[in-house]
C-alpha cells in the first residue's frame, strides 16, 4: 500500500498494465471489464476460490454444496478454455502474464522478444496486449449474443420452431 500502486477497487488490485492501458485511451472500459472477468475466472477455475465485489448485492452471492460448487468452477474453466481455442494459445500466455503474474509491459518484453531493445519490446506488447483486450470483449460479447439466441430458440413456440425436440405432456 506504501508504493500507492494499487487501484480503489476491491478487492485491492495492482495498478499496472489494463489501468495504463485504460488511462492512455488504448482500450475501452469493456476491454478492462472483460480482462476482469477472465481473471476471476481464471483464478477461479485454477485456485478454486472466488472473490465478491463489496458492492455485490447479497442476493446474488449464495451458500453452495460440493456438487454446485464445482459446477460453478467447470463453467468458469469452460470460459478460459473457449477463450484459449477461440483466441489462440499465445493470447492465452499474454492473458496470464499480464493478468495472473501482474508483469510489467517491460517484463513482457524481455521475456518475449529478447532480441529487441527494451523500448521497442515494451511498446510492442502494450499494442498486443491492447488488440487482445478488444478481442477478449468481442469475443465476450459475441459468446453472449450467441447464448441468448440459443435460449430464445430453446424457449420459443415447439409449433414455430420445427428443429426444437417435441414436448411430451
Amino acid at each position: 500500500m506504501v508504493r500507492s500502486d494499487f487501484t480503489g477497487t476491491h478487492p485491492m488490485r495492482v495498478l499496472r498494465t489494463v489501468q495504463g492501458l485504460l488511462n492512455a485511451g488504448d482500450i475501452t472500459q469493456p476491454a478492462a471489464d472483460a480482462a476482469e472477468r477472465w481473471y476471476r475466472d481464471y483464478v477461479f477455475g485454477y485456485c478454486d476460490y472466488k472473490e465478491f465485489l463489496q458492492t455485490a448485492p447479497k442476493a446474488s452471492i449464495t451458500r453452495h454444496d460440493a456438487v454446485s460448487w464445482q459446477m460453478m468452477r467447470g463453467k468458469a474453466m469452460a470460459r478460459i478454455t473457449a477463450v484459449r481455442n477461440a483466441l489462440g494459445l499465445c493470447a492465452h500466455q499474454r492473458l496470464r502474464m499480464l493478468l495472473v503474474d501482474e508483469l510489467s509491459f517491460r517484463a513482457m518484453g524481455a521475456a518475449l522478444f529478447p532480441a529487441l531493445s527494451a523500448s521497442s519490446a515494451q511498446r510492442k506488447i502494450a499494442a498486443q496486449c491492447a488488440l487482445l483486450l478488444e478481442q477478449l470483449e468481442a469475443f465476450e460479447d459475441a459468446a453472449r449474443k450467441a447464448a441468448k439466441q440459443a435460449r430464445a430458440a430453446h424457449t420459443a413456440d415447439p409449433l414455430q420452431n420445427p428443429s426444437a425436440p417435441p414436448t411430451v405432456v
